[in-house]
């Protein structure tokens, strides 16, 4: 799984709860904060994570993307089991 980074400055919206979660229920899953990720346009007005360091993932609520964050985790894992 790729690095999921989260804009400190989008804590605003609900990531920094996701971060936490995520660290509780996944402890060996790398995550970063960010001062700023470069998306701005979205970090203004949603919910906001980058996956690597091109896929973005944007959601209405924190709910919404950490749904979408535990999905991506769970096809990795899938994938890795897999492989």
């Amino acid at each position: 799984m790729k690095t999921i980074k989260y804009c400190c400055r989008n804590e605003k919206f609900g990531s920094k709860q996701i971060f936490k979660s995520l660290k509780n229920e996944y402890p060996d899953l790398k995550q970063k904060k960010k001062d700023c990720l470069g998306n701005c346009k979205h970090c203004k007005k949603e919910c906001i994570a980058m996956i690597g360091k091109k896929e973005l993932l944007c959601a209405a609520s924190p709910d919404l993307l950490y749904a979408q964050i535990k999905q991506i985790i769970a096809e990795s894992r899938a994938e890795s089991v897999m492989a």
